[in-house]
């Protein structure tokens, strides 16, 4: 594993050269934000941001994503039957992308890449994506990726990890991927990779002191089920949410979607849009039945997914890097921080029923 010193004067040059092989997303202001757009020509990363408001999970999994298309018209000999739409297979980069984002492919690749079911589109825009990540010197207040099995400076499914050391950025290079990524940019300047790894050693050590949230998961995948299911704190935890499903769609590991069709005269489109397990309609069945009829039926099967059914099913840890979206965003201050620790903390001995 190489490393590499790339002076900040040098950074430009390199994105530069890397647009013409490659379409690349990174972080640029919108409003009060940041955001994950393509660079146009002449643009830069402000790689100076604490975090992009929306994580990059929509570069590899769009928000609405055209599967087939068909048409309605008879007089054609190919009506109504789907064609899969045209997949764009141009190489692209995540340029800036925070590690706790880069690990939420990871969990999330547990869902769409399986022995048993393999998802053509999210597979074909994965593999086509090289990940150059940006170590936190700084991490927000809510960060609390330490304790949800990232860090900082993880470099779990990154190709390149950048790493700003003042005057100058560090590339550790991960992968062959990251390294052609390097050698198009021309940033192949190796360095004395012993003095530049401790001083990234000493950077990663300085910015997870930095981080004072913390969760506990020792003993989530220990309680039984039922027992979390039936918790007496669920009602409260759910008092307050409005179900607007915002901790959903900002969180770098939700998956779930719905599938639709949409038709202009005679031309249709099958597409898949992210959906919400927070929305009423989500669970709606044919037949007028909810099974997650209630806000609290909602609530909870957010947090049990997240931090039970995901543990119990993969033993790969939570579904949830820490990267604390879900709680500057949430318009009613759930922190799901306190219920992960309520969660694991849970005594079922301690509840008494009344009869």
């Amino acid at each position: 594993m190489k490393i590499i010193s790339v002076p900040k004067k040098d950074l430009v040059k390199g994105i530069e050269a890397l647009k013409e092989i490659y379409r690349i997303f990174a972080p640029l202001p919108e409003k009060d934000f940041h955001m994950f757009k393509i660079l146009g020509r002449g643009q830069q990363p402000d790689m100076n941001c604490s975090n992009t408001r929306l994580s990059p999970k929509s570069i590899v999994y769009p928000q609405s994503q055209i599967m087939f298309d068909y048409t309605l018209d008879e007089r054609k000999r190919d009506h109504h039957i789907l064609k899969e739409h045209p997949n764009d297979e141009y190489p692209q980069v995540i340029f800036g992308i925070r590690p706790c984002d880069a690990r939420a492919f990871r969990l999330v690749r547990l869902n769409f890449d399986t022995p048993g079911y393999k998802d053509p589109y999210w597979i074909s825009a994965y593999e086509k994506t090289t990940f150059v990540g940006l170590a936190c010197n700084s991490p927000c207040a809510t960060c609390f990726c330490t304790t949800a099995g990232c860090g900082p400076f993880n470099e779990d499914d990154l190709d390149v990890l950048l790493v700003d050391a003042g005057k100058y950025f560090l590339a550790k290079v991960i992968t062959d991927r990251g390294d052609r990524l390097i050698a198009a940019a021309a940033w192949d300047k190796e360095m004395d990779g012993g003095a530049m790894e401790r001083e990234i050693e000493s950077m990663k050590l300085a910015a997870e002191a930095k981080i004072g949230s913390q969760v506990r998961t020792d003993r989530l995948n220990q309680h039984e089920t039922t027992a979390l299911y039936d918790a007496p704190f669920w009602e409260d935890v759910a008092f307050s949410c409005i179900n607007c499903g915002t901790c959903t769609y900002v969180c770098p590991t939700c998956w779930c979607f719905d599938i639709q069709d949409e038709t202009h005269g005679y031309s249709g489109k099958r597409l898949r849009n992210w959906d919400s397990c927070m929305y009423p309609l989500f669970t709606l069945h044919g037949s007028g039945h909810n099974p997650r009829g209630s806000k609290t039926h909602r609530v909870r099967q957010r947090f049990m997914h997240k931090l039970k059914y995901y543990v119990d099913k993969y033993d790969a840890g939570i579904q949830c890097t820490g990267c604390g979206r879900c709680i500057r965003l949430c318009p009613v201050n759930i922190d799901i921080r306190k219920i992960c620790n309520m969660m694991n903390d849970f005594d079922p001995s301690a509840c008494t029923v009344e009869t």
